[in-house]
């Protein structure tokens, strides 16, 4: 139910008007075999201008550690309540890491930006590991991160 909460308070925050349509969305993260710690990852939303819209998952529960997650830090100024409740474990190397989320119909289509961020403890960091529009065309679609993530999609 959190999940849900968060992805309508995801579709109130960018003015949607029509909240009551909203689909089911998975999104799955598989890491490349890299040999370190978990990694955190952070999953948010962009607009079209590359504006922060909101954050869909945090993997990682540490806070101390979300500072070298720097792309979706500076875009959400940090803010911790912005991921109260929608936090997990870190994602071990070779491991899948699945989230599934109620959207707005509203954010599909419409110029909004799936973003990933990614971090090992000792390894470096991965801003912007993943940027992908979020469109109907592209659900199913695997994309390839940079540095930890081997492959990254989405299906409704």
């Amino acid at each position: 139910m959190k999940k849900f909460a968060t992805a309508l308070v995801l579709a109130a925050a960018i003015g949607l008007p029509s909240l009551a349509e909203a689909r089911e969305i998975t999104f799955t993260t598989k890491l490349k075999q890299y040999g370190g710690a978990g990694a955190y990852i952070a999953l948010y939303v962009t607009d079209a201008s590359g504006q922060y819209k909101g954050t869909l998952w945090m993997a990682g529960g540490k806070s101390k550690y979300y500072k070298h997650l720097s792309d979706w830090k500076r875009a959400s100024g940090g803010d911790l309540r912005e991921i109260d409740g929608i936090t997990g474990a870190s994602v071990g190397s070779g491991k899948t890491l699945t989230v599934k989320l109620d959207l707005a119909d509203a954010l599909i289509d419409a110029g909004y930006e799936i973003r990933i961020d990614a971090a090992v403890e000792d390894m470096g960091d991965s801003p912007s590991e993943i940027v992908m529009p979020l469109t109907s065309s592209g659900a199913g679609q695997p994309a390839a991160g940079r540095a930890y993530v081997q492959s990254f999609s989405y299906s409704m």
